[in-house]
Parts: C-alpha cells; structure tokens; sequence
C-alpha cells in the first residue's frame, strides 16, 4: 500500500488496542513513529512490537489533557526528524453512564480527551506540516457511536471530533494536507476501560471468561482471543490500522475523506 521510508508520524493513545496497531504498521512502512500515551511502560512494549516488525519508534509519555502537552508531542517529532508528515488523533476516553447519572467530572475528561486533545493536535500537526512542506495526512480516529439516535455523552464527543475534522479538510483543502476521518465499530480493544464489564460481558455471551487483570486493562492476547470468537460481529484494531495506512498511502491529489471500519455484522454501541 506503498512506502512511508523518511516519514515521520505521530499516532497518541499508542499504548495499546488500535493505537498500538496503527503504531506498529507505520512503522512497518517504514515511517519514524513518535508513539504517544500516558501509560509509559505500556508504550515501551509498543516500541518494541514497532522495531520488531522492523521499523523505528519513540516513545513519548505525555498528559493529553494538557494542551501545551500535546504541542509539545509535536514539537519533539519535528525536532527530532524535522518533519512531521502524518498525525493520528486516536486517543480517547469512554465513560459509558446515562445523562441523568452521570459523572460531570468524567465528561470533563472525555471532552479534554475526545475533543480539545484532537483539536489541538490538529492543529499542531497542520502548522508543522506546512512549516516542513510536507505532503501530510492528519488522521482522527472516530466512533460508530456517532452514527445511532442517541448517541449518550461519550458519543457526543465524537461527534464533536466530526465537526472539527470536517471543518479542518476545508481549511486544507488548498494545501497538500489531506484530514481523515476513521469511523471504527464494534472493535476489540480497552476503550471501555472504565467499565470492563462491557467486554466481559460481551465475552461471557459468546461462552468466553476473559477475566480481568490487577491493573484493569485486558491483554492483547485477550482482545485477540475475544475478536477471533466473536468473528462477524467485532473487528480487531489491526483492521482499523489497515485502513488508516490504506488512507495516507494514496496520491495526494486524492481526498480519502471518510473510512467506516464495520464488523460484517453490526451491533448496537
């Protein structure tokens, strides 16, 4: 799906699920990967799988609800290579909890997450993209949850992030910079940290115990183990990645502007 040799790229949320997978196929294309999350020691099991698949990355611990942070992420990939050539904003966080019960402080969250961090990060990638006269991709990973009736808090976001990247494509569309939007749906992965027993239970009707580590997080072979048996109805993060390289590796003249990465059978989020 062609090469991304001398580029450099920027994927946050790269700890693990489909950061981690969008990590390590750029750089198995080839591109340096500045691989971003909080969790450090999660993103250096990142760089090894990158470097593994024969590619180069480094690992950046970063608070992404601190806009300066995310500035700063750029500004250490431009520094480093001297040029930033694809930008993914897929770092998110879900609370899934009714309006009425919900918790103000962890929307805060999902909005410093969800939307300022992609808007910033945007931002930045656009103005280092032009700074180097690079031809970019800014990337933003969405949610199917943006495309049911109620969409709940967490859904509300992404729809923010909708609106920020269809008005960023427009900004860009005179320079050599192309803004994707990935809608991913029902995908195994830890975004629904916060409440694991969405997984769990998800597995459980599927006859699978999946159990749940000290730390709260599923390991990867237990996503892979979870999407393998559930089959038609749940998507591995690989997939959502493949698609993303699909998306930048195209000529610059195309605007690949939208790609949904659905299950062959669709579920309710």
């Amino acid at each position: 799906m062609g090469s991304l040799t001398g580029k450099t790229a920027v994927v946050t949320g790269a700890s693990s699920g489909i950061g981690r997978a969008i990590a390590v196929r750029l750089g198995e294309a080839g591109a340096h990967v500045f691989a971003a999350g909080r969790r450090a020691e999660a993103l250096e099991d990142t760089i090894a799988m990158v470097v593994k698949g024969g590619g180069t990355a480094t690992a950046v611990a970063v608070e992404l609800r601190d806009p300066g942070s995310v500035q700063g992420l750029v500004n250490r990939a431009m520094a480093d290579t001297e040029r930033l050539d694809v930008m993914v904003n897929n770092a998110g966080v879900s609370y899934r909890s009714s309006l009425a019960d919900g918790d103000p402080e962890a929307w805060r969250e999902m909005l410093e997450v969800n939307v300022l961090a992609l808007a910033v990060g945007s931002r930045a990638a656009a103005r280092a993209m032009r700074a180097c006269g690079a031809q970019g991709h800014i990337v933003n990973i969405s949610s199917s949850a943006t495309q049911v009736e109620v969409p709940g808090f967490y859904g509300a976001t992404k729809m923010a992030g909708n609106a920020i990247t269809a008005s960023l494509r427009r900004e860009l569309e005179n320079d050599p910079i192309r803004v994707v939007n990935v809608i991913p749906g029902l995908t195994a992965t830890n975004l629904a940290r916060n409440q694991p027993e969405l997984l769990r239970g998800l597995a459980a009707s599927l006859g699978q115990d999946i159990g749940l580590p000290s730390d709260g997080l599923f390991s990867e072979d237990a996503l892979d183990h979870v999407a393998a048996v559930a089959g038609p109805i749940m998507a591995r993060a690989d997939d959502v990645a493949r698609a993303v390289l699909f998306a930048i590796t195209q000529p610059i003249e195309l605007s690949i502007s939208e790609i949904c990465v659905q299950p062959a059978k669709r579920l309710s989020v």
